[in-house]
C-alpha cells in the first residue's frame, strides 16, 4: 500500500469524528467517515421500505445501490444515486438501523470496495468500527478511541439539535448500540491487536490529537 492509511476505531460518542477531522488537517490528508456509508445504506433501506433482514431482498437492494463519496472543498460528501444525502443520515433512527443492518455480511462486503478504492489514491484517516481489524489490517497506524458511556452519551446529547431530546434515552440507545456493535458475528467492534488504545474520558480533543501525532511521528 503506497498511501499512508491511519485508522481510528471505537464506540459511538468517543470523539472519533472530531479527532479524525482535526488530525487530518494537521497531517494534510483526507478524512473518511466510514460510518456515513453504513448510515447511507440505512437511510436508503428506510426510504425504500426494504425488508433488509431477508437476504434475497437485501442482496437485490445492494446490487442497485449507488452510494459513494465525492470531494468538495476538502470534505467528503455522501452521494446516493446522484443526490447529496449527507444531512439526512444523522437521526437516532438511522443510527440504530445502521448499527443493526451493518451486521449483515452482504452490507459490509458491498461497502468494502468503496473504502479500499479511496485508500488506493489518497493518504487518509478512516474512522469507523472495524477499520483496523477488517478493512485495513495493514494500516500504518491504528488507534482505538473509547470513553465512559455516560461521557459519550453527554457528548452525543449536546450535539443533538432537537429540543425534545432526552439524555437518558440517548444513553440507553448508545448502550444498546454498543452491545449490538461488539457482539455481532461479522466484524465486531474491538481494538486491533496492534492498535494504540486511548481513553478520551478526561481528555480534550486537542490532547487526544496530540497523543496520536506523537505516536505517528515516532514511527
Amino acid at each position: 500500500m503506497d498511501t499512508r492509511i491511519i485508522t481510528i476505531d471505537g464506540p459511538a460518542g468517543a470523539g472519533k469524528t472530531t479527532v479524525s477531522r482535526m488530525l487530518s488537517k494537521k497531517l494534510g490528508c483526507v478524512y473518511v467517515d466510514t460510518g456515513a456509508l453504513y448510515r447511507g445504506v440505512a437511510y436508503e433501506i428506510q426510504k425504500q421500505g426494504i425488508d433488509w433482514e431477508k437476504d434475497e431482498i437485501l442482496e437485490i437492494f445492494l446490487k442497485h445501490l449507488d452510494l459513494n463519496f465525492v470531494m468538495e472543498k476538502d470534505l467528503l460528501i455522501l452521494i446516493s444515486s446522484g443526490r447529496d444525502i449527507t444531512n439526512f443520515i444523522r437521526t437516532p433512527e438511522i443510527s440504530m438501523l445502521a448499527s443493526a443492518s451493518s451486521a449483515k455480511v452482504q452490507v459490509r462486503a458491498a461497502l468494502l470496495d468503496i473504502q479500499r478504492n479511496i485508500a488506493k489514491i489518497k493518504d487518509a484517516i478512516f474512522e469507523g468500527r472495524d477499520m483496523g481489524t477488517m478493512v485495513f489490517p495493514d494500516a500504518a497506524h491504528k488507534f482505538f478511541l473509547f470513553a465512559d458511556l455516560s461521557v459519550r452519551a453527554k457528548r452525543r446529547y449536546d450535539e443533538m439539535p432537537d429540543e425534545t431530546k432526552d439524555i437518558k434515552q440517548v444513553q440507553e440507545d448508545m448502550k444498546i448500540r454498543d452491545v449490538n456493535d461488539s457482539q455481532r458475528k461479522t466484524a465486531p467492534l474491538m481494538p486491533a491487536e496492534d492498535a494504540i488504545k486511548i481513553d478520551s474520558t478526561f481528555l480534550t480533543i486537542e490532547q487526544v490529537v496530540e497523543k496520536m501525532l506523537k505516536c505517528i511521528n515516532k514511527a
